[in-house]
């Protein structure tokens, strides 16, 4: 299946000293998820793939709710890797196992719990897949109706899970993906080790065996050389030769820093057929080469026009037993003018793991956390003061709280005590994209780097792995059908981009609408019917110039290895069940049992 091969074109551009690595047919730049699929894909269709990192290991803290559709492609990676090289290619477990990605990903004979990606790779457990399956799908709607507090509460039946990889499963569009319910729940950095994982035992052994032109080569804590013109250099028809550098990662008063490693050479990794920068959401490769994003405007119908897709969010690593579970739950905030907002909070965990609870929570547009304006400092405080510093953290924690403690149906004191190992971190979510994905004549721009839309239901991830990796399978099948590698390029880059156009596409009501991603119309309109509220009504939402807040950044994945951890303890009983009354309406209840109580010297409450 590896179809013809092209000469190495090493040569091409200007001499440089250093050590010198036969030109791969894929180069990626960046190890996420879609760059590592990327790879899996190249390597399966016979082609040689270097993969640069500059993070090393793997560290994203988030967890990610995955599609069936990522199983299914594991599943013909595997068939693939089969056919193309045999047993004797494959890598194996550490107990002499063919290493089966799909297979440790989710397996019907396996199960679901705390395990981490190497355990399963060394053999060390047997009995457990990767991967929780999503056992409890929950939608809270308790915006106000007629200014009183309303409750609708939706099930949804989980998804099938599947018996088996099947390739015929594997959709190609991206918007039916997104829309559609999420089967898996798993930590992105243990997904990240295993794909990592499976890349470096080819390295492996093929090194062993002493191959000149390994499958696989990586190079982890480097970086495309940052030196004006000595990273990218053009070969006189736009394509890029591109040679990296080895770095020394530093926490500098901090921030983390990377300088070059004193007295190692420049590599030169030659001119890639095709090499793909996919970074996260920022990449100052993809910049280098004149790469630029823009915001995208969503129009809330409120008569302003288009206005920034923008919402600001806590975010926060919880020890609470959240289980199988994607909750999800939107609510009506006011400001003093009693103008309407809506929030949305989430619950994400993993099936028989009580140390994951990720909590989200949406801020309202009018809060701004000023401990001056909230009346908890004297005027004229200095905002660079530790004390008011201290205050504003601690104004962020107590809305979390509030917030997390709805989601979850726990009392606000009970989970003041659980452990929280990460935040609650204030961060602003902005989407934006890119015109054209396209970077050089043999270099596109991929996954997060080229565009982002709304998270809540991992978007990125799925679109990376499902849609934009797979558009590389493509590629190399192109190319093996003759196509020309100007052709199959230009088709690569228009089909990156229309994958994040649909992404942003599914998102848009994230932002204004109430309909949650991947519900169905049906279930849209049922919530619509049980609280009376249109399906097509807006939020009140305020022009992002317009927002004031002391931190609108985008998360730092750097924090996931800094985390700053609030002691207390596991929360491993299962959650109480939702109530069925909204918790206003509670809380109004309880103070008529306890005007009743008092005017009945105490009966109340027994009566009740």
């Amino acid at each position: 299946m590896g179809g013809p091969r092209r000469a190495d074109d090493a040569s091409s551009g200007a001499d440089a000293p250093g050590q010198q690595i036969p030109s791969p047919d894929f180069l990626a730049l960046g190890l996420g998820a879609t760059n590592m699929m990327a790879m899996l894909w190249s390597v399966a269709m016979g082609r040689r793939a270097v993969g640069v990192e500059m993070r090393g290991e793997p560290a994203l803290g988030v967890h990610w709710n995955i599609r069936e559709d990522v199983y299914h492609q594991l599943g013909l990676i595997d068939r693939m890797m089969l056919d193309t090289y045999g047993e004797a290619g494959i890598p194996r477990l550490a107990d002499g196992r063919l290493f089966r990605l799909a297979e440790t990903f989710y397996s019907p004979k396996t199960s679901g719990g705390n395990v981490a990606a190497d355990e399963i790779v060394s053999s060390l457990v047997t009995d457990l897949h990767l991967v929780g399956a999503i056992e409890h799908l929950e939608f809270i709607d308790d915006r106000w109706v007629d200014g009183k507090p309303n409750r609708v509460i939706i099930r949804n039946d989980p998804p099938a899970l599947p018996p088996e990889p099947d390739a015929s499963k594997i959709r190609d569009d991206i918007n039916a993906v997104l829309d559609g319910p999420s089967t898996f729940q798993t930590a992105a950095s243990e997904l990240l080790r295993l794909l990592r994982r499976y890349l470096e035992k080819i390295e492996e052994m093929d090194l062993a065996r002493g191959l000149a032109r390994p499958r696989v080569r990586l190079f982890l804590n480097h970086r495309v050389v940052e030196a004006e013109d000595d990273g990218f250099l053009d070969c006189g028809d736009g394509r890029k030769r591109i040679r990296i550098e080895q770095v020394r990662e530093l926490d500098f008063r901090g921030r983390f820093a990377r300088r070059r490693v004193p007295g190692t050479e420049i590599i030169d990794l030659g001119v890639p057929e095709l090499f793909v920068v996919a970074e996260g959401f920022y990449s100052s490769d993809a910049e280098r080469l004149g790469f630029e994003q823009h915001d995208v405007l969503v129009d809330h119908d409120d008569g302003r026009g288009p206005v920034v897709a923008q919402a600001d969010y806590l975010a926060a690593f919880v020890e609470v037993l959240v289980d199988g579970r994607l909750r999800r739950r939107i609510s009506s905030v006011f400001d003093d003018d009693g103008t309407e907002y809506w929030v949305r909070q989430l619950a994400v965990g993993h099936e028989n793991d009580p140390e994951v609870g990720w909590i989200l929570v949406q801020v309202p547009d009018f809060r701004t956390f000023d401990p001056v304006e909230e009346g908890v400092l004297p005027a004229g405080t200095d905002p660079n003061s530790p004390e008011y510093f201290a205050t504003y953290q601690q104004l962020l924690y107590e809305y979390f709280i509030d917030q997390a403690a709805e989601i979850l149906e726990l009392p606000k004191a009970e989970l003041a005590k659980i452990r929280m190992d990460y935040g609650p971190k204030l961060f602003s979510l902005v989407e934006r994209i890119g015109d054209d994905a396209r970077l050089a004549v043999n270099g596109v721009v991929a996954g997060d780097s080229f565009g982002n839309g709304h998270f809540l239901t991992s978007g990125g991830a799925n679109t990376g792995m499902v849609g934009h990796s797979a558009r590389v399978l493509r590629y190399w099948q192109d190319r093996d059908a003759g196509i020309h590698p100007e052709q199959a390029i230009r088709t690569l880059a228009d089909a990156i981009k229309r994958d994040s156009e649909a992404w942003l596409n599914v998102s848009a009501v994230e932002f204004s609408q109430a309909s949650p991603i991947n519900f169905g119309a049906e279930r849209i309109q049922e919530i619509a019917d049980a609280n009376g509220i249109s399906v097509d009504a807006r939020a009140a939402t305020v022009d992002s110039s317009r927002r004031v807040r002391h931190s609108l950044l985008t998360l730092d994945y750097s924090d996931w290895r800094r985390l700053f951890v609030r002691g207390g303890r596991l929360h491993a009983d299962q959650l109480p069940p939702l109530h069925p009354l909204h918790p206003a309406a509670r809380d109004a209840e309880d103070a008529a049992d306890t005007d009743a109580n008092a005017e009945m010297g105490g009966t109340g409450a027994l009566a009740r």
